[in-house]
Order: C-alpha cells, then sequence, then structure tokens
C-alpha cells in the first residue's frame, strides 16, 4: 500500500467567458492545491484583496466562471491491484479527466471521492485536469428545474451542496468559490482496504466499551483478519468471504475519563485497528485517540416545560457556549496554529461549548482534535441553514451520503456531543412566510425529521440529535417556544432593546447576540475612508446586517451619552454590544437550572466586518470579550430583578461548594456609603442561590447618583448595578492619575480612580496594531486602582497610552 500525494505542479485558468475580464482571459497561473481560485488569483497579483475596501464588488464573475486546474505527475506502476484517486474535498461541481478519459464528476463540497483509476494511469508523465463548472450556474439550473424555495438571502445557496456562507451572509462577504480545497493523491493498495472505521464508545459503569465497526474494500475474495487495541483490551475478528463489514468489542476496566474543560481531565487513548491477509501479511492501518464519556440529553418534560439539558459523564453541564462561523471565506488559510489561537481565546473567556453553525462548513480534523484536546465541548450542525432546501434528486443522495461520511468521520471526536438538523429552517417555515411561496414543495422536513435522525441513529447511537436550531422537541409546539427545548432569541437586535432578555426564562438559549464594529486597527487595516464615520462608504460596504447602523444607533440612544466623533461612536458601540451580550448571559445563567445553556451568537469573523463577533476578522478581542469572560465564570455573582425588588444571585459551575460571606452596598458614585448588608453565601456544586434584598438597598435616594456593589471577596469578582441608565447619570467628569512602566514582556499601566470611572479601557491597538491588553470594562470607584498589562512588539507611548482616545471611560463622553 502506497499514497502519493497530488499537490504540486497545478495551473489555472478560466474557460471563457464575457463576464471574464480582459487582463485575466488567456492567462495561466501557478495554483496552490490544496487552495481555490481567488487565492490563486490574488497571488499572482491579477485580483485586489476581497476583505479591502469594496473590492469584494468587483470579484463577482469569479463565481460565474468555470475553472480549469492541471497538472502532470509521474508514476511509476507496481504491482498494486488498485491504484484510486482520492479526493478529499472538491469545490464543487466538477469534472475530473486523467489522459483525456474522464474519471468522474462532483457536485458536493461537504464529501470526499474516490475513483477507480489504475488502468488509466501510465508510466512516466500523466496529465490530471479538474474543471469547475460555475456554482452559480448549476445552483441556479437547479433552481430552475425544481422551482425557487424561500430563503433569507438573494442567494441560490441551497440549491447546492456548498458553503452557504459563501454567496455572503449579513456578517460576510459574497466570495463565491471553486477549487481543489482538500488534499487529493493516488492511493495504491492490494487484496483490501479499511474504507470506514467506526468507533462506537460509551460507558457501562465506570468501564469503558468501544464498539468497532469495520467496512472493509475488497480487491481479492480471501478471508481477512482485524485486529484492535486500546489501553489494556484487545479484539480480533475474521471477515470471511464474501462480506465487507465486522464488529469488534474491546472492554477496557476503570478508564480514565475525558471531560470537558472545567470539569477534569481530557485523557485520551490510542485506539489502533490493523487489516490482515491470510498470510499474516499488514494491509492496512488506522489509529486514532478516543475518550471515554457518556453523553446525555435531558429532554423530560417538567413544570417548566420541556428541558434540554446535557450530562457528560452523569454530570449536568451548563453550557456556557458559543457559535462558530468558518474562520475564514478560503478554509486553505485556516491552519492549525489558527484555530488553536482562536480555541485558546474561546477558554481563556470561560467558554465551553462551540456550536458549529449550519451555513458554514463540517470542520477540519484539526479543530475537532484541539477540541478534544482543549476540552471544548462541540455541537454539530448538518448544513442546513436559513432556506428552504429541495428533497428531490440529486440533493436526496447527496445529503444522505454526506450525513453518512461526516458522521461515520467524527465518530472518534469525544468533544462532540450533539448533532443538530439545521438552523432556523424549521423555524422559517413556521414564521417566515414559507408556506404559500412553497406551494406543498419539499423544504427540508424529511431531512431534519427522518433521513438525518435515521444516519445519526445506525451510525452514532452514542450522540443525542436534535432535528433543529431552534427546536422546541415536537411539531405540535412552535419550534422557537422558549419554553421547549432550544430557542434564538432576535427581537433583542432586530427590533427591541436588550433589556428584553429579562422577560425569556428560556430552557436553553442556541443564538442571541448583539453587533458592534471590529478593533480600530482592523477597520484602519481594511478600510481607506479618510476620515473613518459610522457611514462612510467603506464602513457602510463592512456592514452587511440590514439596518444595522440604525439599530446600532437605536442602542445607543437608549442607553449611552451621544457620540461627539467618531472615537466615541466606535468606543460606545463597542462597549454598548458587551453590555448588552453581558445582561443576557447573566440573567439566563440566574436562572439556573431552569436554563441550562447559552450560545452566544458569535466567537468569531471571516473577514474585518462589524458584526456580533467576540473576536473580530484579524483576531482582536472586541470590548465583548472581556465582558463573556466575566459573565462566564466559574463562580458568577449578579444583581437580577426579582419581584419587583432586586436579588443577589450567586451561580457556581464548579464541583466545590461555595461558601462564605458577601456585602451589599448601597453607595454615592463619590463612594459614600447609604446601605449595606452582609450575607453568607451556601451555593453547593454546580447550582444557583437567590437572595432578595431588602428594600433599603433596592430602593435608591438618588437613582443618578447611586449604584450597588456586591463583593464575596477573591471567591468572584464583584457585581455592580446602577438605578439610571448611563445617559442619565450625572457622571462627573473622569479624573485619574496613571504611571507607565515596563512590566512582564510588556507595560504596567496603573490607574487610580480620582472620580468614578466607568468601564475603563485601553485600546492600545490604536496605537500598535500588535497591542494586547490583558484587562477591558473595569469600573472603578473613587480612590480604587487597577493595572493593566499592555504587550506589543514595540515600546508604546505612555503619554498616548493614558490619555484619549487609547484611554476610554464612560464619563470621559
Amino acid at each position: 500500500m502506497s499514497r502519493q500525494a497530488l499537490h504540486d505542479g497545478w495551473t489555472l485558468r478560466a474557460a471563457p467567458g464575457a463576464q471574464v475580464p480582459t487582463e485575466i482571459v488567456g492567462r495561466v497561473v501557478s495554483a496552490t492545491v490544496p487552495g481555490c481560485v481567488h487565492t490563486d488569483l490574488l497571488d499572482a497579483g491579477l485580483i485586489p484583496d476581497p476583505y479591502l475596501d469594496d473590492n469584494e464588488l468587483a470579484l463577482a464573475w469569479i463565481g460565474r466562471t468555470d475553472w480549469v486546474y492541471q497538472t502532470t505527475f509521474v508514476h511509476q506502476p507496481g504491482d498494486d491491484e488498485r491504484v484510486d484517486l482520492v479526493c478529499a474535498g472538491l469545490d464543487t461541481v466538477a469534472t475530473l479527466t486523467l489522459n483525456g478519459v474522464e474519471v468522474g464528476r462532483t457536485e458536493n463540497m461537504h464529501r470526499g471521492y474516490r475513483f477507480d483509476v489504475g488502468s488509466l494511469l501510465r508510466d512516466g508523465d500523466n496529465d490530471l485536469v479538474v474543471a469547475f463548472d460555475s456554482a452559480y450556474r448549476y445552483a441556479e439550473g437547479q433552481q430552475e428545474r425544481l422551482g425557487d424555495r424561500p430563503n433569507a438571502y438573494p442567494e441560490p445557496f441551497h440549491f447546492i451542496r456548498k458553503m452557504a456562507c459563501n454567496f455572503g451572509w449579513d456578517w460576510g462577504p459574497t466570495l463565491v468559490t471553486a477549487g481543489i480545497w482538500q488534499d487529493i493523491g493516488l492511493h495504491a493498495w492490494s487484496t483490501a482496504r479499511l474504507a470506514t472505521v467506526r468507533p462506537l464508545v460509551t460507558l457501562d459503569g465506570r468501564d469503558g466499551r468501544v464498539e468497532l465497526h469495520v467496512e472493509v474494500e475488497r480487491a481479492a475474495d480471501v478471508p481477512l483478519t482485524v485486529r484492535a487495541t486500546v489501553a489494556d483490551a484487545h479484539a480480533e475478528v475474521v471477515v470471511p468471504v464474501g462480506q465487507r463489514t465486522a464488529v469488534l468489542t474491546l472492554a477496557v476496566r476503570e478508564p480514565a475519563l475525558w471531560w470537558p474543560r472545567g470539569y477534569g481531565e481530557q485523557t485520551r487513548h490510542p485506539l489502533e485497528v490493523t487489516l490482515h491477509a491470510p498470510d499474516g501479511d499488514t494491509l492496512d492501518t488506522w489509529s486514532h485517540r478516543i475518550g471515554f464519556r457518556s453523553v446525555r440529553l435531558d429532554t423530560t418534560p417538567d413544570e417548566h416545560g420541556t428541558p434540554f439539558a446535557l450530562s457528560v459523564n452523569d454530570v449536568p453541564v451548563f453550557v456556557r457556549g458559543v457559535n462558530w462561523i468558518p474562520d475564514d471565506v478560503f478554509p486553505t488559510r485556516i491552519t492549525r496554529d489558527r484555530l488553536a489561537q482562536r480555541f485558546d481565546q474561546a477558554t481563556a473567556a470561560n467558554i465551553n461549548l462551540l456550536r458549529v453553525w449550519g451555513g458554514g462548513r463540517y470542520e477540519s480534523a484539526d479543530f475537532y482534535d484541539l477540541a478534544d484536546e482543549r476540552g471544548l465541548l462541540v455541537q454539530q450542525d448538518f448544513l442546513f441553514a436559513c432556506a428552504a432546501y429541495p428533497e428531490e434528486e440529486p440533493f436526496g443522495s447527496e445529503v444522505a451520503a454526506e450525513a453518512a461520511e461526516q458522521v461515520t468521520r467524527l465518530a472518534p471526536y469525544p468533544s462532540l456531543v450533539l448533532w443538530t438538523g439545521n438552523n432556523e429552517n424549521i423555524w422559517g417555515w413556521h414564521d417566515w412566510d414559507w408556506q404559500q411561496a412553497l406551494d406543498g414543495r419539499t423544504w427540508g422536513r424529511g431531512y431534519y425529521l427522518d433521513v438525518l435522525p435515521r444516519i445519526v441513529g445506525a451510525l452514532d447511537p452514542t450522540r443525542p440529535y436534535w432535528p433543529g436550531s431552534p427546536w422546541s422537541g415536537r411539531e405540535e409546539i412552535h419550534p422557537n417556544d422558549p419554553a421547549h427545548g432550544t430557542t434564538h432569541i432576535w427581537d433583542v437586535w432586530n427590533t427591541d432593546d436588550y433589556t428584553k432578555y429579562r422577560e425569556y426564562v428560556p430552557r436553553f438559549v442556541a443564538e442571541f447576540g448583539y453587533q458592534a464594529p471590529p478593533a480600530y486597527a482592523t477597520l484602519r487595516r481594511s478600510i481607506s475612508d479618510e476620515p473613518l464615520a459610522h457611514d462612510s462608504p467603506g464602513m457602510a460596504h463592512h456592514q452587511k446586517a440590514a439596518g444595522g447602523d440604525g439599530k446600532l444607533q437605536r442602542g445607543l440612544d437608549a442607553h449611552l451619552p451621544a457620540p461627539a466623533d467618531f472615537d466615541d461612536w466606535h468606543y460606545l458601540t463597542q462597549l454598548n454590544q458587551a453590555r448588552a451580550i453581558q445582561l443576557g448571559v447573566e440573567h439566563f445563567r440566574s436562572y439556573r437550572p431552569v436554563c441550562m445553556g447559552t450560545i452566544v451568537w458569535q466567537l468569531n469573523d471571516c473577514w474585518p466586518v462589524t458584526s456580533w463577533s467576540a473576536v473580530d476578522g484579524d483576531g482582536r478581542r472586541k470590548p465583548l470579550w472581556y465582558a463573556l469572560r466575566r459573565a462566564y465564570a466559574d463562580r458568577l455573582l449578579t444583581v437580577q430583578p426579582r419581584d419587583g425588588g432586586l436579588a443577589l444571585v450567586a451561580v457556581n459551575e464548579t464541583a466545590q461548594a461555595w461558601a462564605g460571606p458577601a456585602t451589599i452596598t448601597r453607595l454615592t458614585l463619590t463612594g459614600e456609603p447609604r446601605a449595606k448588608t452582609s450575607v453568607n453565601l451556601d451555593v453547593p456544586a454546580y447550582s444557583s442561590v437567590v437572595l432578595a434584598l431588602p428594600a433599603e438597598l433596592a430602593r435608591p435616594n438618588e437613582g443618578r447618583r447611586e449604584l450597588l456593589v456586591a463583593e464575596a471577596g477573591d471567591t468572584a469578582e464583584r457585581a455592580l448595578w446602577f438605578f439610571a441608565e448611563d445617559r442619565d447619570v450625572e457622571w462627573p467628569a473622569a479624573q485619574w492619575d496613571a504611571t507607565v512602566e515596563p512590566a512582564d514582556g510588556g507595560q504596567r499601566v496603573l490607574v487610580t480612580a480620582r472620580t468614578v470611572l466607568r468601564d475603563l479601557s485601553i485600546f492600545a491597538d490604536r496605537l500598535d496594531a500588535s497591542a494586547e491588553v490583558d484587562n477591558a470594562l473595569v469600573t472603578l470607584l473613587p480612590g480604587e486602582s487597577v493595572a493593566f498589562t499592555v504587550r506589543a512588539d514595540t515600546a508604546l507611548d505612555p503619554a498616548a497610552l493614558t490619555s484619549r482616545p487609547v484611554l476610554r471611560c464612560v464619563n470621559d463622553i
């Protein structure tokens, strides 16, 4: 058995067409494989960077063009019985030709393909051509053939099995790609090979069990032997002549378990599988690290409705999640190191689950391996989003094959704990005026309630499947009923103020979010507007949400002082995003265990854009990231409205009871105490406690000049409650003292407040694009101090670090 990668010597050219620019016609450029057309043209200097200004608009022709990849490779024949051309991923509608003979055709980005090419290979040079048809032409042809179906955007993304957000989204550009986007090569083998290996890993009490399903492909009808080992367990089975499948069972006595981060260690065990010929020779091998853990989804109806509660190893896990979108429009630019950085940002913000959203892709092996390593749970959507999807052929067969391949591929990863049928499509059918437009045509119901649950149930019954996000659990209950199953909350942001989050007591919030622009350095790299303004041309192009700027302004008007310039606007919109999501998360967490999870929209971006992300398209943390770190802390103190008054809620997401004193003080903005009480916290592991506050604390004398401070020593970050919106508070003009000195490989900025300083932050990227700050959104009372650590490639000017617009707080507006 041997493998030959075919990644070298590729060229790319555009097929003739009226839409092709004259400077591209007839040009042949070097192509990087794996890669895509856009990145090859960019590397050749033939197109501008599509992420800058409005360059995206000038590149729409690429998605409407046919493209031809070609290479010549040397093959030296051996004595193998089979030689296959193996394509891990082709984007999307491709015809493959080897030495002038058509090998096969593909029309699904989310599948791999294998073609027997042994009879076509020549000794010496061989010519391989992969011709890609325009994704638009294919999708629009299917749309015309099957009849249109409604969707969220005026693009035909639901008529092709391709990454939907390539066609644009309310946070992403329209850059419709084509190319050999994953590995391609030759696989030579004889007798038999391991076609699929599917470990179903469970727990039987404290013992581990692996039910190993193996499928072989044969070139010879002889008896075969499969052997497997994991930990101290071994198993062997003979695959008789005429059979292609086998099941082995391995029992491991009390293995070390895999746990989500914060609950225990992420122990993994190598699982080795070998395939042997009758003479004992090894024909093929497969290996993967697996984790022993159990997953259970509790949806048993109760007095509050229908819960949605994940348990891992019989421990209920409050999901502190974020939604994940593709980290770049062009997947081959997403390296393992880049994913590791993003995962480190997630874990540092106390996140424990990533939901892989259904308008993107099934992620790379690196993604799931890093999730296993870091203990991040993964909820994986099947790839359907915001549209009515046809179920007719070829889509019915393509979806089934795609799902079976991906369920099998991802079975070994312990981090994967939930499959979801789609994003918002069942909700859309109910509420988005689809039914009349569909006029009885298929829309995806058969996928979500029949095909996909059958595939998951047959291939991986160890993991729960949920038909949609949102989904109530039963068709007779509205799919977005917050009392049942999972819910998405989008009236906040679209139409309502973020304080409306407090009107919901959901069982599980799978999406909610609020927008803000990216970091200043990201804006300056990607937009050349002079001057920058919230509505300048580049800013407007990098705001993809309908009415986005108006919604941002509505949020500012409701809560914050009026900005005097762009610098104010940028700070205040970023602050308002952080405030909105922190309020929502803390409110939902305060209702634990009725609510057992929140998944914020969204962690990341795929390009520089005003969006709902906590980490922008250049990988910079927005103020929302720091707010998430607070709101998702293992131990949370929060002041919440309850029953016409206020309550202190203590939430404990640790395995140890949380006991100790806490104080709650009502004081003026100048720091003068008006009322104070002490309580003893006694919060069991994985639970919350609500303590009503007395009226003398909950009712201020002067609401515009007072606040509450709740403190529990070093056991949790203190909680603040302001009785008035910032726009109405009688803030004193901000005054502080600041010093800057070298420290910890960077600079230490010590700020001491002479007046209250509300949401103090340092935006050091305004001085150096490499700069990062360890903290943000810190509120200081008079006399209090905070030390920020700033790290950059070069030392930053102390005066600039400690003055506007780098050092900001609400009461400097």
